[in-house]
Protein backbone atom coordinates (compact mmCIF):
# COMPACT_ATOMS: atom_id res chain seq x y z
CA UNK A 1 0.00 0.00 0.00
CA UNK A 2 1.76 3.21 -1.27
CA UNK A 3 -0.78 5.94 0.43
CA UNK A 4 -1.95 6.05 4.14
CA UNK A 5 -3.71 3.30 5.75
CA UNK A 6 -6.58 5.52 7.08
CA UNK A 7 -8.23 3.80 10.14
CA UNK A 8 -12.24 4.51 8.52
CA UNK A 9 -11.44 2.80 5.71
CA UNK A 10 -8.91 0.00 7.05
CA UNK A 11 -12.09 -0.37 9.60
CA UNK A 12 -14.78 -0.67 7.16
CA UNK A 13 -12.80 -3.34 4.68
CA UNK A 14 -12.53 -5.69 7.63
CA UNK A 15 -16.13 -5.63 8.99
CA UNK A 16 -16.99 -6.48 4.93
CA UNK A 17 -14.76 -9.21 5.53
CA UNK A 18 -15.82 -10.41 8.52
CA UNK A 19 -19.46 -10.28 7.38
CA UNK A 20 -19.26 -11.45 4.32
CA UNK A 21 -16.01 -13.82 4.15
CA UNK A 22 -15.87 -15.50 7.26
CA UNK A 23 -19.61 -15.30 7.91
CA UNK A 24 -19.81 -14.29 10.88
CA UNK A 25 -23.30 -13.50 12.56
CA UNK A 26 -25.08 -9.79 12.14
CA UNK A 27 -24.89 -9.73 16.20
CA UNK A 28 -20.93 -10.47 15.96
CA UNK A 29 -20.44 -7.88 13.48
CA UNK A 30 -22.08 -5.49 15.22
CA UNK A 31 -19.81 -6.02 18.49
CA UNK A 32 -16.99 -5.68 16.10
CA UNK A 33 -18.32 -2.37 15.00
CA UNK A 34 -18.63 -0.96 18.72
CA UNK A 35 -15.28 -2.36 19.89
CA UNK A 36 -13.37 -0.79 16.52
CA UNK A 37 -15.05 2.61 17.21
CA UNK A 38 -13.89 2.54 20.01
CA UNK A 39 -10.43 2.16 18.98
CA UNK A 40 -10.74 4.46 16.23
CA UNK A 41 -11.59 7.57 18.69
CA UNK A 42 -8.67 6.60 21.25
CA UNK A 43 -6.81 6.57 18.03
CA UNK A 44 -8.19 10.05 17.29
CA UNK A 45 -7.36 11.26 20.24
CA UNK A 46 -3.59 10.49 20.04
CA UNK A 47 -3.54 11.62 16.80
CA UNK A 48 -2.50 8.84 14.53
CA UNK A 49 -4.63 8.56 11.17
CA UNK A 50 -2.06 6.25 9.54
CA UNK A 51 -2.71 2.77 10.94
CA UNK A 52 1.06 1.99 9.35
CA UNK A 53 2.83 4.17 12.28
CA UNK A 54 0.78 2.70 15.25
CA UNK A 55 3.10 1.48 17.91
CA UNK A 56 2.85 -2.08 19.89
CA UNK A 57 3.34 0.62 23.08
CA UNK A 58 0.49 2.25 22.07
CA UNK A 59 -1.72 -1.04 21.65
CA UNK A 60 -0.63 -1.37 25.07
CA UNK A 61 -1.35 2.37 26.44
CA UNK A 62 -4.92 1.61 24.77
CA UNK A 63 -5.58 -1.49 26.92
CA UNK A 64 -4.71 0.26 30.01
CA UNK A 65 -6.46 3.18 28.60
CA UNK A 66 -9.58 0.76 28.86
CA UNK A 67 -9.81 -0.07 32.29
CA UNK A 68 -8.62 2.70 33.94
CA UNK A 69 -10.46 5.91 32.45
CA UNK A 70 -12.46 8.18 34.46
CA UNK A 71 -15.65 7.92 32.84
CA UNK A 72 -16.87 4.72 33.01
CA UNK A 73 -13.95 2.06 33.27
CA UNK A 74 -14.45 -0.95 31.70
CA UNK A 75 -14.39 -4.38 33.58
CA UNK A 76 -11.28 -6.91 32.48
CA UNK A 77 -13.53 -9.05 30.47
CA UNK A 78 -15.03 -6.12 28.27
CA UNK A 79 -11.63 -4.92 27.77
CA UNK A 80 -10.27 -8.48 26.67
CA UNK A 81 -13.30 -8.61 24.50
CA UNK A 82 -11.87 -5.41 23.15
CA UNK A 83 -8.21 -6.32 22.66
CA UNK A 84 -9.48 -9.37 20.66
CA UNK A 85 -11.28 -7.63 17.97
CA UNK A 86 -8.45 -5.36 17.82
CA UNK A 87 -5.83 -8.23 17.67
CA UNK A 88 -8.33 -9.32 14.98
CA UNK A 89 -8.39 -5.96 13.19
CA UNK A 90 -4.52 -6.26 12.96
CA UNK A 91 -3.86 -9.80 11.77
CA UNK A 92 -6.33 -8.77 9.62
CA UNK A 93 -4.45 -5.58 8.12
CA UNK A 94 -1.17 -7.53 8.13
CA UNK A 95 -2.66 -10.32 6.01
CA UNK A 96 -3.68 -8.00 3.63
CA UNK A 97 -0.38 -6.54 3.42
CA UNK A 98 -1.84 -2.91 4.81
CA UNK A 99 0.92 -2.75 7.40
CA UNK A 100 4.24 -4.51 7.78
CA UNK A 101 4.10 -5.63 11.39
CA UNK A 102 1.16 -7.01 13.41
CA UNK A 103 1.72 -4.37 16.58
CA UNK A 104 -1.27 -5.90 18.63
CA UNK A 105 -0.04 -9.40 18.94
CA UNK A 106 1.53 -9.29 22.31
CA UNK A 107 -0.32 -7.53 23.58
CA UNK A 108 -1.59 -9.08 26.53
CA UNK A 109 -5.52 -9.53 28.03
CA UNK A 110 -5.91 -8.14 32.05
CA UNK A 111 -6.33 -11.44 33.99
CA UNK A 112 -10.07 -12.38 34.18
CA UNK A 113 -11.36 -13.58 37.86
CA UNK A 114 -13.40 -16.80 37.06
CA UNK A 115 -16.94 -16.13 36.67
CA UNK A 116 -19.67 -19.06 36.81
CA UNK A 117 -22.59 -19.07 35.20
CA UNK A 118 -25.78 -18.11 37.27
CA UNK A 119 -27.98 -20.74 37.60
CA UNK A 120 -31.17 -21.05 39.15
CA UNK A 121 -32.91 -24.02 40.86
CA UNK A 122 -35.13 -26.84 39.63
CA UNK A 123 -38.16 -25.40 41.20
CA UNK A 124 -36.96 -21.93 40.59
CA UNK A 125 -37.13 -23.01 36.70
CA UNK A 126 -40.89 -24.99 36.75
CA UNK A 127 -41.88 -21.55 38.55
CA UNK A 128 -40.56 -19.58 36.20
CA UNK A 129 -42.33 -21.63 33.23
CA UNK A 130 -45.89 -21.61 35.43
CA UNK A 131 -45.81 -18.31 35.01
CA UNK A 132 -46.80 -18.42 31.38
CA UNK A 133 -49.48 -20.87 32.18
CA UNK A 134 -53.23 -19.13 29.94
CA UNK A 135 -54.95 -19.55 26.93
CA UNK A 136 -54.22 -15.99 25.68
CA UNK A 137 -52.21 -16.07 22.73
CA UNK A 138 -49.13 -13.81 24.47
CA UNK A 139 -49.54 -16.68 26.92
CA UNK A 140 -49.10 -19.46 24.59
CA UNK A 141 -46.38 -18.34 22.38
CA UNK A 142 -44.32 -16.60 25.81
CA UNK A 143 -44.89 -20.90 27.45
CA UNK A 144 -43.70 -22.23 24.13
CA UNK A 145 -40.57 -19.59 23.85
CA UNK A 146 -39.66 -20.02 27.65
CA UNK A 147 -40.14 -23.98 27.44
CA UNK A 148 -38.15 -23.89 24.03
CA UNK A 149 -35.24 -22.11 26.03
CA UNK A 150 -34.88 -24.04 28.43
CA UNK A 151 -35.38 -27.57 27.23
CA UNK A 152 -32.60 -26.94 24.66
CA UNK A 153 -30.43 -25.02 26.29
CA UNK A 154 -30.37 -22.38 23.16
CA UNK A 155 -29.08 -19.32 22.91
CA UNK A 156 -32.02 -16.53 22.44
CA UNK A 157 -30.65 -15.25 19.12
CA UNK A 158 -31.40 -19.12 18.29
CA UNK A 159 -34.60 -19.49 19.60
CA UNK A 160 -35.77 -16.20 18.23
CA UNK A 161 -34.60 -16.94 14.74
CA UNK A 162 -35.62 -20.28 14.13
CA UNK A 163 -38.41 -20.97 11.45
CA UNK A 164 -41.36 -23.27 11.85
CA UNK A 165 -39.45 -25.91 9.73
CA UNK A 166 -36.95 -26.46 12.03
CA UNK A 167 -39.12 -27.99 14.61
CA UNK A 168 -38.67 -31.25 12.57
CA UNK A 169 -40.25 -34.40 13.68
CA UNK A 170 -39.50 -36.70 16.13
CA UNK A 171 -38.97 -34.24 18.70
CA UNK A 172 -35.89 -32.10 18.02
CA UNK A 173 -35.20 -28.89 16.68
CA UNK A 174 -32.63 -27.76 14.09
CA UNK A 175 -30.13 -25.00 15.86
CA UNK A 176 -28.11 -22.67 13.64
CA UNK A 177 -24.97 -20.84 16.51
CA UNK A 178 -22.07 -18.80 15.79
CA UNK A 179 -20.56 -19.35 12.48
CA UNK A 180 -23.88 -20.82 11.03
CA UNK A 181 -23.16 -24.04 12.07
CA UNK A 182 -26.11 -26.11 12.33
CA UNK A 183 -27.33 -28.77 15.60
CA UNK A 184 -30.01 -31.10 16.09
CA UNK A 185 -30.77 -31.04 19.82
CA UNK A 186 -33.67 -33.11 21.54
CA UNK A 187 -36.64 -31.28 22.57
CA UNK A 188 -38.52 -32.81 25.84
CA UNK A 189 -42.09 -33.57 26.06
CA UNK A 190 -43.29 -30.38 28.10
CA UNK A 191 -41.31 -28.14 25.65
CA UNK A 192 -42.71 -30.60 22.33
CA UNK A 193 -46.64 -29.89 23.88
CA UNK A 194 -46.01 -26.16 24.61
CA UNK A 195 -44.86 -25.54 21.51
CA UNK A 196 -47.76 -27.80 19.90
CA UNK A 197 -50.23 -25.56 21.72
CA UNK A 198 -48.73 -22.37 20.22
CA UNK A 199 -49.00 -24.05 16.45
CA UNK A 200 -52.33 -24.81 16.68
CA UNK A 201 -53.97 -22.93 18.98
CA UNK A 202 -51.70 -19.04 18.61
CA UNK A 203 -49.32 -18.49 15.74
CA UNK A 204 -52.14 -18.74 12.58
CA UNK A 205 -53.96 -15.81 14.69
CA UNK A 206 -50.43 -13.79 15.10
CA UNK A 207 -49.48 -14.62 11.45
CA UNK A 208 -52.72 -13.00 10.11
CA UNK A 209 -52.10 -9.91 11.54
CA UNK A 210 -48.70 -9.17 9.35
CA UNK A 211 -47.15 -10.30 6.73
CA UNK A 212 -46.49 -14.11 5.34
CA UNK A 213 -43.40 -14.74 7.26
CA UNK A 214 -41.69 -18.38 8.42
CA UNK A 215 -40.45 -16.53 11.43
CA UNK A 216 -41.56 -19.27 14.55
CA UNK A 217 -42.26 -17.06 17.28
CA UNK A 218 -44.37 -13.85 15.91
CA UNK A 219 -44.95 -10.95 17.88
CA UNK A 220 -48.76 -9.53 18.25
CA UNK A 221 -48.33 -7.84 14.98
CA UNK A 222 -47.16 -10.98 13.44
CA UNK A 223 -43.81 -9.95 12.91
CA UNK A 224 -40.36 -12.17 14.14
CA UNK A 225 -40.10 -12.02 17.59
CA UNK A 226 -36.60 -9.50 18.33
CA UNK A 227 -34.22 -11.02 20.83
CA UNK A 228 -35.46 -7.44 23.18
CA UNK A 229 -38.89 -9.10 23.05
CA UNK A 230 -37.63 -12.72 24.16
CA UNK A 231 -35.57 -10.47 27.11
CA UNK A 232 -38.73 -8.77 27.89
CA UNK A 233 -40.77 -11.65 27.97
CA UNK A 234 -38.73 -13.53 30.34
CA UNK A 235 -37.93 -10.52 32.56
CA UNK A 236 -42.43 -10.27 32.72
CA UNK A 237 -42.19 -14.37 34.00
CA UNK A 238 -39.97 -13.25 36.31
CA UNK A 239 -41.38 -10.50 38.12
CA UNK A 240 -44.99 -12.49 38.05
CA UNK A 241 -43.10 -16.05 39.30
CA UNK A 242 -41.42 -13.54 41.80
CA UNK A 243 -38.63 -15.04 41.79
CA UNK A 244 -36.56 -12.32 43.74
CA UNK A 245 -33.37 -12.39 41.35
CA UNK A 246 -32.59 -10.81 38.18
CA UNK A 247 -33.41 -13.77 35.02
CA UNK A 248 -32.45 -13.33 31.48
CA UNK A 249 -32.39 -15.96 28.39
CA UNK A 250 -28.50 -16.88 29.19
CA UNK A 251 -29.64 -17.71 32.97
CA UNK A 252 -32.25 -20.47 31.43
CA UNK A 253 -29.46 -22.02 29.19
CA UNK A 254 -27.04 -21.83 32.63
CA UNK A 255 -29.62 -23.66 34.24
CA UNK A 256 -29.92 -26.10 31.47
CA UNK A 257 -26.15 -27.35 31.43
CA UNK A 258 -26.24 -27.12 34.93
CA UNK A 259 -29.29 -29.82 35.37
CA UNK A 260 -28.04 -31.98 32.97
CA UNK A 261 -24.44 -31.99 34.52
CA UNK A 262 -26.05 -32.47 38.16
CA UNK A 263 -28.50 -35.04 36.69
CA UNK A 264 -25.22 -37.33 35.57
CA UNK A 265 -24.92 -36.10 31.66
CA UNK A 266 -21.43 -36.47 30.35
CA UNK A 267 -19.61 -32.89 29.99
CA UNK A 268 -18.94 -33.63 25.68
CA UNK A 269 -23.00 -34.00 25.54
CA UNK A 270 -23.51 -30.94 27.15
CA UNK A 271 -20.80 -29.54 25.08
CA UNK A 272 -22.41 -30.59 22.12
CA UNK A 273 -26.06 -29.98 23.03
CA UNK A 274 -24.78 -26.32 24.17
CA UNK A 275 -22.80 -26.12 20.72
CA UNK A 276 -19.48 -25.01 21.85
CA UNK A 277 -16.64 -25.33 20.47
CA UNK A 278 -14.40 -26.11 23.16
CA UNK A 279 -15.40 -28.43 26.07
CA UNK A 280 -13.15 -26.18 28.08
CA UNK A 281 -15.95 -23.49 27.75
CA UNK A 282 -18.55 -26.25 29.13
CA UNK A 283 -16.12 -27.58 31.71
CA UNK A 284 -17.03 -23.95 33.54
CA UNK A 285 -20.33 -25.79 34.35
CA UNK A 286 -18.98 -28.78 36.45
CA UNK A 287 -17.71 -26.31 38.54
CA UNK A 288 -20.87 -24.98 39.64
CA UNK A 289 -22.37 -28.49 40.55
CA UNK A 290 -18.87 -29.34 42.51
CA UNK A 291 -19.66 -25.91 44.60
CA UNK A 292 -23.54 -27.32 45.29
CA UNK A 293 -22.53 -31.02 46.33
CA UNK A 294 -19.61 -29.14 48.61
CA UNK A 295 -22.63 -27.37 50.39
CA UNK A 296 -25.02 -30.19 50.61
CA UNK A 297 -21.51 -32.08 52.28
CA UNK A 298 -20.93 -29.78 54.58
CA UNK A 299 -24.60 -29.54 55.84
CA UNK A 300 -25.69 -32.74 55.28
CA UNK A 301 -22.37 -34.92 56.68
CA UNK A 302 -21.89 -35.49 60.24
CA UNK A 303 -18.02 -34.79 60.70
CA UNK A 304 -17.77 -32.51 57.56
CA UNK A 305 -17.29 -29.15 59.79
Amino acid sequence: MTGPAFVEEAVHSYLRHVSIERGLSPNTVAAYRRDLVIYAGWLADAEVTDLRTVTAQQVSAFVQHLGSRVESPLTASSVARILSTVRGFHRFLLEESVVDVDVAHETKPPKLGLRLPKAISIDQVSALLAATDGDELPQLRDKALLELLYATGARVSEVVNLNVDDMLEGDVVRLTGKGNKQRIVPVGSFARAAVDAYLVRARPLLSGRGKATPALFLGVRGHRVSRQNAWLIIRAAAERAELGIEVSPHTLRHSFATHLLSGGADVRVVQELLGHSSVATTQIYTLVTIDTLRDMYTTAHPRAR
